[in-house]
């Protein structure tokens, strides 16, 4: 085994075998992982036989990255990976998100680029690339699909950062950037087809289906509330919120536009994590964005931006100019809300199922959102009562 070297960690490890030799070596406060061959393998065999015991020891090495020792997919992904860019390179974990996908980055000449490992069964990556190319040919700026495995479920995208834009928002800033993002909207509501066709619609049954999750893992499987309790004061909330959909114009809808999908880079905006595109409600994105799940702004900033999105859509025609601002506002209300109790089962999910602890730390600004947006209408105080009542004090006693 090799020294540590001041100001550094350094592993190295010497593998011998009859036929070929190498080193393998990580730096670990730099995250990274080289392969020096010492004498090249002799055939195909050889060489592929060797490459997966070295993508198993740099896993090894790698633990700080989260990746698992014994990992297939990641073995598949460093095998496409290499046949495209001819060379050994492992790709280092960013993260996963709110799915089943896993992000990578990976640097060859002096380029990062991301790498995507979408499991197919799970989540297919043929809409993202798809719609990345229906918005990019309207000038959306989202990541370049460089290169795709679609049976795999892996992708190559050109790397638009690291900074989302809710790490440098402040009241300062808010109002520029939030009009960037709310023009940028104007132009994914056009989008309602790709070459596969029409985007699914986003119906009573899809609605319905969200609004459920809420009941299942965050008020049953969560709380341990009575199903039949828990169904009865919801019932009349989840028709009212069903025909709010209903109700509006529908568009193409990112479904999950707010601040940590949407980069900076450069100064300009870049939109991610687009592949659940559908055809939905007018209000929903702009909604998504102005009372995010993840950080929530002054009312009367809210207010303001929400007129702001209201008045383009009049002048893009995704309104028309028959619909009042009242009624504008109703409907973002009530699409709000339906979203925040979505978000608050969808976190519950995810710990549950998903093992991602993380996102209960977000549920409770979720119920702020929905017992606050429902007590401003009178067929809906009962419910906001109960959140407060109930909903709140069951989540705040929970360990």
């Amino acid at each position: 085994m090799g020294k540590q070297a001041q100001g550094q960690k350094i592993t190295d490890l010497h593998l011998r075998s009859i036929n070929y030799d190498f080193l393998v070596w990580t730096i670990e406060e730099e995250k990274s992982c080289t392969l020096s061959w010492a004498t090249q393998p002799n055939n195909l065999f050889q060489s592929l036989s060797c490459f997966h015991f070295v993508v198993i020891i740099k896993q090894f090495l790698l633990k700080s990255h989260e990746v698992p020792l014994s990992d297939p997919r990641f073995i598949q992904l460093n095998a496409w990976l290499n046949q495209y860019f001819s060379s050994n390179i492992t790709p280092t974990l960013i993260s996963g998100d709110a799915s089943f996908r896993r992000y990578f980055r990976v640097i060859v000449d002096s380029v990062s680029y991301i790498v995507v490992d979408s499991p197919p069964k799970l989540v297919p990556i043929t809409p993202f690339i798809q719609i990345a190319e229906s918005y990019s040919a309207i000038g959306i700026p989202v990541p370049k699909v460089i290169a795709c495995d679609v049976q795999q479920g892996f992708m190559l995208l050109s790397n638009l950062g690291d900074v989302q834009l809710l790490s440098v928002l402040s009241a300062g800033n808010l109002t520029d950037y939030y009009q960037k993002a709310l023009l940028l909207l104007t132009d994914i509501a056009k989008v309602t087809t790709t070459e596969q066709g029409e985007l699914p619609i986003y119906d009573d049954e899809f609605v319905l289906r969200e609004l459920n999750i809420f009941i299942e893992w965050l008020a049953v499987h969560h709380l341990g509330l009575a199903i039949d309790e828990v169904e009865s004061r919801t019932h009349d909330v989840f028709d009212i919120l069903v025909e709010n959909v209903r109700q509006q114009p529908q568009v193409g809808m990112h479904r999950d536009y707010h601040s940590r999908n949407i980069m900076l880079q450069d100064g300009e905006l870049k939109v991610i994590d687009f592949q659940d595109a559908v055809i939905g409600p007018v209000t929903y994105d702009a909604v998504s964005l102005l009372r995010d799940c993840y950080i929530r702004w002054p009312e009367q900033s809210v207010n303001q931006l929400m007129s702001l999105h209201y008045k383009q859509a009049l002048e893009t025609e995704l309104l028309s100019t028959s619909v009042s601002f009242s009624q504008y506002q109703r409907w973002f209300d009530l699409m709000g809300l339906q979203r925040h109790l979505k978000a608050a089962g969808i976190f519950a999910r995810l710990n549950y199922r998903d093992n991602k602890p993380a996102y209960m730390a977000d549920i409770p600004l979720t119920l702020e959102y929905i017992r606050d947006i429902a007590s401003r209408y009178a067929e809906l105080a009962e419910f906001s009562q109960w959140i407060a009542s109930v909903i709140i004090p069951a989540v705040k006693a929970k360990p």
